[in-house]
C-alpha cells in the first residue's frame, strides 16, 4: 500500500509541470501598435506579468490591417496555442468562425461578445469609470467647459463620452464640447489629429480633456500640456506620460482580463461565458500616484469618491450609451 501511495505521489509530481506545460498562451493586439500607451499596451502588460510569475512564454501578432485576423488567429489555433486571447471587439467576427472549428481550445475576447462555448467574453462598464473622471475634469476646470476626444466613431467610445458627460455635468460643467477623429480604423492611431482636435477645443474654451482614442490619445495629452491645460487618459495609466499635467486616467483592467485567462487557463479553471466588469467589480477607476496626487484636492477627491461609492450601491445609474445609442445628459 505504501509503495502505491508513493506511485501515486510522484506521478502527481510529473503531472504538475507537464500540465504547465501545457499552456501555450497567444495574445493578438488590435490596431494601434502594442505600445499605444493605451488599450494594447495594457494587455500586453498582464501577459508580461504572468510570463514573469509563471515562467511561461507566450506568443503575440500586431495586426496591421483588416484582412490579417482571422488568419492569424486560424494560424494560432492550428498551431494549438491555447488559451487565445484577442484585445478589441473587431476581432469577433473571424473568431465567430474559428471558435468553432477548434472546440478543444479556450479564447477570449476583449471589448465584445461572441457567444460560443469556449469563448470568454470580457466587457467593461466604459460608462461608470468616464462618470468619475468627469467629476474631476468638472472640479479641476476653471472654465467650467470641458472636452471629450474620441477615436473610432462607434458606438462603444460614445459609451466612454456619454458617461464622461454625465459625471462633468453632475459636478458643475456647464459645457462638454466632443469630437470623435475618424469612422475608420486609422482614428486609433493618429497622434497629429488628436493633437489638432484638442487645440480647437482649447481654443473654444476647454482647459480639461479627456481622450478615450487609443494612441490617437497621445497627442491629445501632449497638446493639452504643451497649453498648459489638463489632459485624461485611458485604459492604460497615462498619468506618467506628462506629469503634472496629466489630471488622472480611466484605467480599464484589459491588463487583469489577459492575466485571469492565462492563469485561469493554467490552472484548469478558464471557463466560457460572459464578463461584465464596472465599478463594484474592480474593472474600471480612476487613476491617482505620485504623477496626478498633487492636483486632486481634498474637495474633488471627497466629490469622486462619493459619486463612486454611490454607483456602486446603485443610488446612481450611470446611462449607457450602448442599450439605446442616447445619451440624456
Amino acid at each position: 500500500m505504501k509503495k502505491i501511495i508513493l506511485g501515486l505521489v510522484a506521478a502527481t509530481a510529473m503531472c504538475a509541470p507537464a500540465f504547465a506545460q501545457e499552456v501555450q498562451p497567444a495574445l493578438l493586439y488590435d490596431l494601434g501598435g502594442k505600445f499605444d500607451k493605451s488599450f494594447n499596451e495594457a494587455a500586453y502588460n498582464g501577459a508580461e506579468k504572468f510570463k514573469t510569475e509563471t515562467g511561461i512564454e507566450y506568443v503575440e501578432f500586431e495586426v496591421s490591417n483588416a484582412s490579417q485576423r482571422e488568419q492569424a488567429l486560424r494560424r494560432f489555433a492550428e498551431d494549438g496555442r491555447n488559451p487565445i486571447v484577442m484585445a478589441g471587439f473587431s476581432w469577433a467576427e473571424s473568431l465567430s468562425k474559428v471558435a468553432d472549428d477548434y472546440p478543444d481550445l479556450k479564447f477570449e475576447i476583449i471589448d465584445m461578445v461572441v457567444e460560443k462555448p469556449n469563448v470568454r467574453s470580457v466587457v467593461f462598464k466604459e460608462q461608470e469609470g468616464s462618470y468619475l473622471v468627469g467629476v474631476l475634469a468638472a472640479q479641476a476646470s476653471t472654465s467650467k467647459k470641458v472636452g471629450f476626444i474620441g477615436g473610432m466613431d462607434i458606438p462603444l467610445i460614445r459609451r466612454f463620452g456619454c458617461g464622461y458627460v454625465g459625471g462633468a455635468k453632475a459636478a458643475g460643467a456647464t459645457d462638454v464640447i466632443e469630437n470623435m477623429t475618424g469612422d475608420t480604423p486609422a482614428a486609433w492611431n493618429d497622434p497629429t489629429k488628436g493633437g489638432e482636435i484638442a487645440k480647437t477645443q482649447m481654443d473654444q474654451g476647454a482647459d480639461v480633456i479627456y481622450a478615450a482614442a487609443g494612441g490617437t490619445g497621445v497627442g491629445v495629452l501632449q497638446a493639452a500640456a504643451d497649453a498648459g491645460k489638463f489632459g485624461i487618459g485611458v485604459d492604460s495609466n497615462q498619468n506618467g506620460l506628462h506629469p503634472g499635467k496629466v489630471l488622472t486616467s480611466m484605467v480599464k483592467r484589459v491588463d487583469s482580463a489577459v492575466y485571469d485567462a492565462f492563469m485561469d487557463a493554467k490552472n484548469g479553471k478558464f471557463e466560457g461565458g460572459i464578463q461584465n466588469l464596472g465599478l463594484k467589480e474592480g474593472g474600471v477607476d480612476y487613476a491617482v500616484d505620485d504623477n496626478n496626487k498633487a492636483l486632486i484636492t481634498d474637495a474633488m477627491k471627497t466629490a469622486v469618491e462619493k459619486a463612486k461609492a454611490d454607483i456602486i450601491a446603485g443610488t446612481v445609474t450611470v446611462h449607457d450609451y450602448m442599450s439605446d445609442d442616447k445619451c440624456p445628459y
